[in-house]
Order: C-alpha cells, then structure tokens, then sequence
C-alpha cells in the first residue's frame, strides 16, 4: 500500500482528512506519524502556492513517500478576499476561532444578505516519488451568516452559512459535510488524477 505523508500539523485537519480519504488505497500518516518536526514558513499569495511550498519542504525530507499538502481558507467577496491565504494567520495566529469569528462578523455589521457571499476554498499539492507534481483546487459557495452556530467541524465553519441546507457547515454532520465541501471536492479530484499516473497499480 502507499504511503502517504499530508504535510499539516493542524490535528482538525487532519481528522478530517482522514475520514474524505478512508477509501483511498493509501496509509495516511500526518507529519508527526512520519517523524517530520518542521514549522514551513507560508510565503506565497495563493493557496496553490503555498500548499506546493508545503508539499515540497515536507518531499525534501521524505522523498520516497506519496507527500500531499493543502493550503485552505475563507474568502469574503464584500471583503475583497480576506481573510484569505492568511485565514490561519488571521488576528494571530494564537487567537482563537470564536474571536476571529466574532470579528468578521462585526466587519460584516449592517452588510445584507445578498452581499455576504463567501467561499471556503481547498488547494491541493501532491509530489510523487517520481518528482512529479499534481494540484486540484476546490471551492464550497455560501454566505457569512449573522451569528456563530454548529458545534460540528472547526475555524470558520461556525460562520459559514450554506443556503441550500439552512444551516451552517458546523452543523452539518461530518459525513455531509465532507461531501459538499472545499476539502472533500479538492480531495477527489486528486483521487482522480493519482489514479491516472498509475502510482496505485
């Protein structure tokens, strides 16, 4: 079975990872299961560019592994983006989710409805041991809701308000979840295109 080193150290993410790719035909193991103790400075301006940078810090120290990396994060169209590649980074990167939650919330104070579109988008680099360097992206549309609510998923999730279902991302189960977002898109679209380079056979 192959061996595959997600380049995070964020264990909610990884949690979650795991569960999208539970039918993958790989061993998944996170950079601390692997034995990688590294903090990768985060230089670029998209997400691509920094999940490749991940990817890559992550291949130079364990080149013989399947590596995959993702850069993540909320895109809030009234706020040109933010908080973007640095939705992480976003007031601290200490400060809690309820805080930064709160706050763009009251960014948001008085902006109605239709003008509160968001987006959670999912960039994804995979390096195969040949060397060779695969990235999918995926999006999840919604709105910044008035009000935090869910006790499911993690970040932002509280905020994001999905039309169609009525209800936040952090209230959905995390199996529905995990079908409809960001993540589980970019996730299945790498699926794809790993199994087309044949590193599975």
């Amino acid at each position: 079975m192959v061996k595959l080193v997600f380049a995070t150290n964020n264990a909610d993410k990884y949690a979650e990872i795991k569960e999208i790719m539970v039918d993958f035909p790989v061993r998944v193991y996170s950079m601390k299961e692997a034995g990688i103790d590294m903090d990768i400075e985060e230089t670029g301006v998209t997400f691509v560019e920094n999940a490749i940078i991940k990817a890559k810090a992550v291949h130079a120290v364990i080149p013989e592994a399947l590596v995959v990396a993702d850069d993540s994060g909320l895109a809030i169209d009234y706020l040109d983006g933010e908080p973007g590649v640095y939705s992480a980074r976003y007031l601290g990167v200490d400060t809690s989710y309820r805080v930064k939650n709160a706050s763009l919330i009251d960014r948001l104070k008085g902006v109605p409805e239709e003008e509160r579109t968001a987006r959670f988008v999912c960039a994804i680099a995979a390096i195969l041991p040949s060397g060779e360097l695969i990235t999918c992206e995926g999006t999840m549309e919604g709105l910044i809701d008035y009000r935090e609510s869910g006790d499911n998923g993690f970040g932002y999730d509280p905020i994001f308000f999905l039309p169609e279902h009525g209800l936040t991302s952090a209230a959905l189960l995390p199996e529905e979840k995990n079908k409809i977002s960001h993540r589980g898109k970019a996730l299945r679209m790498l699926r794809e295109k790993l199994d087309e380079t044949g590193i599975f056979a």
